[in-house]
């Protein structure tokens, strides 16, 4: 059974069955955290201070790990080794005199004789596994392969929009209060099936409807509609002078005329990634550098950031930040029109040198 989903493993691990190998990975990153617990959990119990190892997979002794490994188990059934983030792309931080193939192998050779009383299970959730049709097109696919025959892997891809909504009602239902099904797929949609964003955002209305319904009264006040494409696409209109397309994503940002105050922090978001793009190339620091350091979950943000710095100085992507600074300084201390003061910040961002 190399290949199972959420539901295959947690049938398996209530029936006593427990592989020795695990690869647990994919764009919902709160489904691989889940999956995870659920394995150490019925690898140690409670036993996790005595009979689970953690390891950053950035910084990997394969000495240690092997004889870690071979370990007995103190205090419960099995000796359980948690690698978070070993990324065959990149598999140090520190490359100098060494290349990923040299250590993606000795990571192999490492693994190859686990015994029966220890798990080992990889985990992905501060970096994108790049896939196509469902297939790894990266480094990590030889890792992949070599758990899918000696173990088991798991891609948690996002929730459809069934499970997404599900999901939701489920969640304000244990936090006490109510929505209904329309209003949850609403929810879904204005946090583009993010689960980590919805997560957040039914945390907020939970505590707001302290019991009731969740409206979409409610919803159209406290929840932001997310929209990544327009803030990127207003980026790349400023970085590259554009007036016009600059001020047709700001219009079309500003529609959601009951959270406008947050529509500058999305731009603001947008404009960071920028800097740290802008600064990790003038290092000579690529995309998988500022994904692992800055603990990136989408590849395709940080890609649109090093593409839309290129075009612009640092200097000129911090005095963008400042205005933004103002701005929201502005924003909350004046009682002029939100719309009136983010067009212009983005003049201001234009004609910035």
């Amino acid at each position: 059974m190399p290949m199972a989903d959420q539901k295959t493993i947690t049938a398996s691990l209530r029936n006593g069955r427990l592989e020795n190998l695990y690869y647990i990975y994919g764009q919902n990153v709160t489904g691989v955290q889940t999956v995870t617990k659920q394995i150490i959990k019925s690898a140690v119990g409670d036993n996790e201070e005595f009979a689970l190892t953690r390891l950053d997979g950035k910084k990997i002794d394969f000495s240690e790990l092997y004889d870690t490994i071979q370990m007995m188990p103190m205090m419960s059934d099995y000796n359980c080794i948690l690698i978070n983030d070993y990324n065959c792309e990149k598999p140090c931080e520190e490359m100098r005199g060494q290349t990923a193939d040299t250590l993606n192998k000795k990571l192999i050779e490492t693994i190859k004789e686990i015994p029966p009383y220890t798990v080992v299970i990889f985990n992905v959730t501060g970096f994108e596994v790049r896939t196509k049709k469902g297939k790894i097109t990266d480094k990590n696919k030889k890792l992949f392969d070599f758990v899918a025959k000696n173990g088991i892997v798991c891609e948690m891809g996002l929730l459809s929009p069934a499970e997404m909504t599900n999901f939701i009602m489920s969640e304000v239902s244990a936090n006490g209060a109510k929505i209904s099904q329309n209003n949850a797929r609403e929810l879904a949609d204005m946090c583009l099936y993010d689960i980590l964003t919805v997560r957040n955002e039914i945390d907020k209305l939970c505590a707001y409807a302290q019991g009731r319904e969740i409206t979409r009264e409610i919803l159209d006040l406290l929840v932001h509609r997310q929209n990544n494409v327009t803030v990127f696409q207003l980026a790349d209109a400023v970085s590259a002078f554009n007036r016009q397309s600059a001020f047709n994503a700001l219009d079309e940002l500003m529609t959601d005329k009951s959270n406008r105050g947050s529509v500058l922090a999305n731009i603001t978001n947008s404009f960071l990634d920028m800097y740290r793009a802008s600064c990790a190339r003038n290092s000579g620091k690529g995309i998988s550098d500022v994904m692992s350091d800055y603990s990136y979950v989408w590849e395709f943000k940080v890609k649109n950031a090093f593409r839309d710095s290129s075009r612009m100085s640092t200097e000129r992507i911090r005095a963008c930040i400042k205005i933004l600074r103002d701005t929201a300084v502005q924003l909350n201390s004046t009682g002029i029109d939100e719309k009136t003061i983010l067009e212009q910040a983005v003049t201001k961002m234009l004609m910035t040198e």
